[in-house]
């Protein structure tokens, strides 16, 4: 029932429905799984500009789940989401930037987006900035 709710407000345009059913596809049993729907959803939630909706394609992108990897565009959405706030965004884009994957290795843009997110709790985040030696 949750899922038709959920579903029916994603059609209507609802970014959140349109990323929590995309999470549905993407994590379901393996009867309901489908990673194409799942894109389709986290896409129509990120282009109405919603954070996690950014995120989820980012991930897809990176690691080519339902479409080809593309570390460009995973940059390009993770990006888009961490400037949003999404701590989740800002430690996965301070990673990219301390490893030099499509973009520029940059240790100070690293600590920056890992600071961010541990500002705000992030757990993952402290043991990088702990690893950076801040």
């Amino acid at each position: 029932m949750a899922v038709e709710i959920f579903e029916q407000l994603a059609n209507d345009g609802h970014s959140d429905s349109q990323y929590w059913i995309g999470e549905h596809y993407s994590r379901s049993w393996e009867a309901c799984r489908d990673q194409t729907k799942a894109f389709k959803w986290f896409s129509a939630s990120a282009d109405q500009g919603n954070s996690y909706g950014e995120f989820k394609v980012a991930e897809c992108y990176y690691y080519g789940t339902a479409v080809a990897s593309d570390e460009d565009k995973a940059v390009e959405w993770y990006r888009k989401s961490a400037e949003q706030g999404n701590r989740k965004a800002q430690y996965e884009l301070g990673d990219l930037y301390l490893m030099g994957m499509s973009i520029p290795k940059d240790r100070n843009a690293a600590a920056e987006w890992f600071l961010k997110s541990a500002a705000q709790n992030y757990t993952p985040a402290f043991s990088r900035i702990e690893s950076l030696g801040l």
